[in-house]
């Protein structure tokens, strides 16, 4: 019987191999599950690490890239003072980066930030400012929109002033010296004088209000100045050529009447008489001029001022004179580019309060409305 149940070896050696493999892929199985668990505790390791120094570094990293450092807003509200300038065209990532590099923003971010949020904020102007330091970027925003924190010269040139005057309105103004003024002035390439001024800047210098910054010399100022007169000239289609006779004549122009309803009339008159070699032989005969040449810049001409003989006393000498007697605003050039017709010679304002003028193409006219003249200065007297 025990021969019959008895395993052969084959049949011994194939149950110690089934045993064997089975061993094998419990002790496999079991490695796996220990590989996976370590995996899974590595797993989670890294992630909590990446989302903790994500939380410290994504800041820093975006104030990086940014341009920005530092606290990310001011509290405010501020002190001290800082001076900046902000071009023209600059937005507000631009305009940031300046304020953050004078310390009046804590960072290029927060004030971009505030920038958005304002809707005005697109206005903000250019130009030189004082703001505090370690400003809250929306009061920084809010401060540049304020006029008030401007630090510009403005200077404002009237319609009529005389070179010397506009010297004088640049010293008191700007703070620069007198002298350093009319240094500048009499170096006519230094403030780009054209030619064709002769030299001189008189008329040149255009009626305007002009915003300069700080520090900004005489040179500077006074060449914007007859930048903006040959820009004028040039916009009007003025010849290099007639530039100068163009000024000389709408200086006059301003000075001879106060109302720019005249200004084309008065230019016709200046034209006609610079070309009638009979009743009037070329003459002018305007008291702005013979003013200018006795160094008076109004009033009535005296008899001494009309004895006077300068090269302005156009009762005495035929033409224009050589050079302007003052700044022409754009009316009055506009009318002595492009005069209405006409025929007349003369023209008196006969109401010294409301400026109503009157022309005329004889002397016998003329000759009345002076009359009127005089009769309005008898029953109102000065």
């Amino acid at each position: 019987m025990s021969d019959l149940f008895e395993a052969t070896a084959p049949e011994r050696d194939d149950a110690e191999v089934r045993r064997a493999r089975r061993e094998h892929r419990r002790a496999r199985d079991a490695r796996r599950k220990r590989r996976r668990r370590r995996s899974a505790v590595v797993l989670f390791v890294t992630v909590a690490l990446l989302a903790a120094l994500s939380v410290w570094a994504v800041p820093r990293v975006t104030d990086l890239v940014r341009g920005t450092g530092g606290p990310e807003d001011y509290p405010g509200p501020g002190s001290g003072e800082a001076v900046v300038v902000i071009q023209e065209g600059s937005t507000g990532q631009e305009i940031g980066t300046v304020l953050h590099e004078a310390d009046v923003v804590a960072s290029v971010r927060a004030f971009t930030d505030a920038f958005k949020e304002n809707v005005n904020a697109p206005r903000i102007q250019p130009g030189t400012y004082a703001l505090l330091l370690q400003m809250p970027a929306r009061d920084a925003v809010a401060a540049l929109l304020d006029p008030a924190n401007k630090s510009e010269v403005t200077i404002t040139v009237p319609e009529g002033f005389h070179a010397k005057q506009v010297y004088e309105r640049i010293a008191n103004v700007a703070g620069i010296p007198l002298e350093e003024v009319q240094a500048a002035a009499a170096d006519p390439a230094g403030i780009g004088l054209p030619a064709e001024a002769g030299g001189n800047p008189e008329g040149w210098l255009a009626a305007a209000t002009y915003s300069f910054q700080p520090g900004d010399d005489a040179r500077e100022i006074l060449g914007t100045m007859v930048e903006l007169t040959v820009a004028r000239l040039d916009k009007r289609g003025v010849p290099v050529e007639e530039r100068q006779q163009v000024l000389i004549e709408a200086s006059i122009v301003e000075r001879e009447v106060n109302l720019p309803e005249y200004y084309g009339q008065v230019a016709r008159v200046i034209e006609n008489r610079i070309t009638n070699g009979g009743e009037v032989a070329g003459r002018l005969q305007m008291d702005s001029t013979v003013l200018y040449g006795v160094g008076k810049v109004g009033g009535v001409p005296t008899q001494e001022d009309l004895d006077n003989d300068n090269p302005y006393n156009t009762y005495m000498h035929a033409g224009l004179p050589p050079t302007a007697i003052g700044a022409p605003g754009e009316a009055a050039i506009d009318a002595v580019v492009d005069p209405p017709p006409g025929d007349w010679l003369y023209f008196a304002t006969v109401n010294l309060e409301t400026g109503e003028t009157k022309f005329a193409a004889t002397l016998q006219e003329h000759n009345a409305n002076v009359a009127e003249l005089r009769k309005y200065m008898a029953e109102n007297p000065q």
